[in-house]
């Protein structure tokens, strides 16, 4: 398998970046370093990116998690906080979580083995979708329903139109569900600070067509044959593009 595909496939990183690493010398072949990205990787090489070893497995695992609030969205913490991995501990294969979900939210989170896959729902120009419930403090009137649509300033950046609609509203708080396709650190968060209506709760429920569903807080479940096979489908029209 040819090197860059390898990296790529045990989620180290794109396959444009680990080219780039393999030509500044970031990659070694059982100890040597590498520098011609056309190496074709063989069984029993040892492959290190940056130092760390990576193994790529050709089982590929796909699972949804319902992420509680209260873990770290990352493989380890330095600090010694619970991370989502403690979720999927009785996973026999190496996974990682796939983007980032904050420490204070919860919801749909895909973990898998597949790094293309991974890459492809997080890169920003695929646009890729995700669906939030949002529990916000304050009454989100007609302005400021407009404005979250539209695109608010959340610090030097305006955000792209957005789906928004109101579930449901009481006179000191509201219940929004909300579809945007960036993933700029805690935008919805700030979206509604933006508006004067601050986030109490936030729930992912949604990544483009992949529910949460009536999965319980904390558990998590092997992705369905159809669930898979959308996602394989809009990654190739993404590298058709």
């Amino acid at each position: 398998m040819r090197l860059n595909k390898y990296i790529a496939r045990a989620g180290a990183c794109s396959r444009r970046k680990a080219d780039e690493l393999t030509i500044n010398g970031n990659v070694r072949i059982n100890g040597v370093v590498m520098k011609e990205p056309g190496y074709d990787v063989v069984e029993g090489d040892r492959v290190e990116v940056n130092g760390k070893l990576i193994v790529f497995s050709e089982k590929k695992i796909y699972l949804l998690l319902n992420k509680p609030k209260g873990y770290i969205t990352t493989t380890r913490d330095e600090k010694g906080r619970a991370t989502v991995m403690e979720l999927v501990n009785d996973v026999p294969e190496r996974i990682f979580p796939v983007g980032r979900l904050d420490h204070d939210t919860s919801g749909l989170l895909i973990m898998t083995n597949d790094g293309e896959m991974a890459h492809h729902l997080m890169h920003p120009g695929n646009e890729v979708t995700k669906r939030y419930r949002v529990f916000a403090a304050g009454t989100v009137s007609g302005k400021k329903l407009s404005q979250l649509r539209k695109g608010v300033d959340i610090g030097g950046y305006i955000t792209s139109p957005a789906r928004v609609d109101i579930i449901k509203q009481s006179p000191r708080s509201a219940l929004v569900e909300i579809e945007i396709h960036e993933g700029k650190n805690r935008q919805i968060r700030k979206m509604f600070s933006a508006v004067d209506c601050p986030v109490q709760a936030l729930q992912r429920t949604a990544i483009g067509e992949i529910r949460l569903g009536r999965l319980k807080e904390g558990h998590y479940r092997k992705m369905t044959k159809d669930e898979i096979e959308y996602l394989k489908k809009n990654m190739k029209k993404a590298s058709e593009k």
